[in-house]
């Protein structure tokens, strides 16, 4: 399939700019893939939508507040750095800004001067490999005083609140952006599935920026994926095994949540405990091993994304449902609003 199979028009005015308010007032479209109907829902009807027995499988990965606004020594101009991987210790792998004039050896501070970049190296994609020195017992603490969320580029204000950036149910640190069909769970709605019997298990993936990059080759399959890091858990392994034996359906929350399954699943036959880096690329005509049902936001035309909702749902649903969302006035992309296909 060509690129350009995957390009939808959208009004700028349906990129949302914040999270819906409590979270769950998000609007909800239902695909059913056995008829083809399409249903306009609110999230937090999710609860009457699924039955009990069902697992939801959540990404509990938190990002870091991995912007860092700084200043070069010596001369004071303003630089930025984008924390992407932790390469070993304290040298991280960084998007650089400005990146052509950020040299090996520079030295970049940051805050009151606690917190000090050095430039090690440029890779060939124009990253940069930069080592931190700082005064704490960890980066994580500069982190938190120094960093801001990474937002992604569409997004265009500022947030009042970071944890809006973060779901409610995220503890592992390590993701460069955040698993965003998360983002619509609220404490209360979690709650609400449990006390129906519905099941939740957590994977771990650290969504690295590679997500959102383009895809540049016209033909798709020529596409090289971007690798990140998972962990399946023996508890969700058992979980994921008792459900599917007994009949019900797992539902993975979000593309990330889905690649890890679909990763294990593939290459082991089936889901066991495992941890490793994943690079799965999921696009129409590909074989789904795991999954019964997908929750996910509306995506970046031509993006990896909107091709693995594709290869779940089918190509011409999906960009059917993408022009049905697009005229009902749904609301895109990371704080926008959600479907479930089941």
């Amino acid at each position: 399939m060509q690129k350009k199979d995957f390009w939808f028009d959208l009004p700028q005015e349906q990129i949302a700019q914040e999270p819906c308010s409590p979270r769950d007032a998000a609007r909800l479209m239902c695909l059913n893939r056995s008829n083809n109907e399409i249903h306009h829902k609110t999230f937090s009807d999710l609860v009457d939508l699924l039955d009990a027995g069902d697992l939801l499988v959540v990404n509990n990965s938190k990002v870091l507040p991995a912007r860092l606004i700084g200043e070069k020594e010596h001369t004071g101009a303003v630089c930025e750095l984008l924390l992407l991987r932790q390469e070993k210790n304290d040298i991280w792998e960084c998007l650089a800004k400005p990146g052509k004039r950020l040299k090996p050896g520079m030295r970049i501070l940051f805050g009151d001067g606690s917190l000090i970049a050095t430039i090690l190296e440029t890779k060939e994609d124009g990253n940069k490999f930069v080592e931190f020195t700082y005064d704490t017992q960890t980066l994580y603490e500069k982190l938190d005083a120094f960093g801001r969320m990474p937002l992604p580029p569409y997004i265009t204000t500022q947030l009042e609140d970071q944890s809006q950036y973060q779901t409610v149910y995220a503890k592992e640190l390590g993701s460069a952006a955040a698993p965003t069909a998360g983002l619509h769970f609220t404490p209360e709605l979690l709650n609400k599935l449990q006390e129906k019997g519905i099941g939740l298990a957590e994977v771990t993936l650290h969504v690295g920026l590679g997500t959102f990059r383009p895809v540049k080759e016209d033909d798709i399959t020529n596409h090289l994926m971007h690798s990140e890091w998972y962990s399946i858990s023996e508890e969700t392994a058992q979980k994921i095994n008792e459900t599917k034996a007994s009949g019900h359906r797992v539902i993975a929350v979000g593309t990330t949540s889905c690649r890890t399954l679909e990763s294990v699943a593939a290459k082991y036959g089936e889901i066991r405990a495992c941890s490793g880096d994943t690079s799965i690329f999921l696009y129409p005509g590909c074989e789904f091993h795991c999954l019964d049902g997908l929750i996910t936001n509306f995506h970046l035309p031509e993006s990896t994304l909107i091709m693995l909702v594709s290869a779940f749902y089918g190509y011409e649903r999906t960009m059917t449902a993408y022009k049905t969302a697009v005229n009902e006035g749904y609301r895109f992309f990371s704080f926008g609003d959600a479907m479930l296909i089941l």
